[in-house]
């Protein structure tokens, strides 16, 4: 893995236990030589991921509308910062340039964000990792939902298993260089849906 994208709050949250957890994540990033895509701000968990990579002359490219340029919420410093014209082009441009996605707690951007690289690598669109940093089990509502989704046919086994999970950085991203992608087949899925 080259280049590893992060989905992540512009909120620092309310326990810094989540800032921990970001820069954690971007040492981490750091020892093992992987780049950083993330959303270009300077603000929330965005900004502590950044700094600690940036800091340390690791790769980072941040990927930011023209709009939040304009209101000063990007993070300048970067040397890799891409500015485009929409939220479209940014989530496209980030699904592109990474070798895979992670999502560390945040709120409706990142949730919007994860899920759909998630489908995509549902529908056989990529076929790389997916995964969430569950900082003090953070994202266990979320993984409830999905277990239920399962457990009432809206979510076939194989694609519950796409969303790898730990609280440990270093854990995450050693199930991220072990992960081999279900095989897609649309044909069989669409037969299973109208099944359920």
């Amino acid at each position: 893995m080259k280049r590893l994208c992060v989905f992540c709050g512009s909120s620092p949250g309310a326990d810094p236990d989540y800032a921990e957890a970001a820069r954690a994540l971007g040492r981490e990033f750091l020892r093992r030589g992987i780049g950083l895509v993330y959303g270009g701000g300077r603000v929330g968990l965005m900004y502590e991921i950044a700094r600690v990579v940036h800091e340390s002359r690791g790769e980072v490219i941040g990927v930011i509308p023209r709009g939040m340029v304009e209101k000063e919420l990007a993070y300048t410093d970067v040397r890799d910062l891409r500015i485009v014209e929409s939220m479209h082009g940014r989530k496209a441009l980030m699904a592109e340039i990474s070798d895979g996605f992670i999502a560390l707690p945040g709120g409706l951007g990142t949730m919007e964000e994860f899920f759909e690289v998630l489908t995509w690598a549902q529908l056989g669109i990529h076929r790389k990792p997916c995964g969430l940093l569950n900082v003090k089990a953070y994202f266990d509502p979320v993984l409830a939902f999905l277990d239920k989704a399962r457990a009432l046919n809206f979510l076939q086994a194989e694609h519950r298993g796409m969303v790898l999970v730990d609280e440990s950085p270093s854990r995450l991203l050693e199930k991220f260089g072990a992960y081999r992608p279900p095989e897609a087949d649309m044909a069989r899925w669409a037969i299973d849906l109208t099944k359920s």
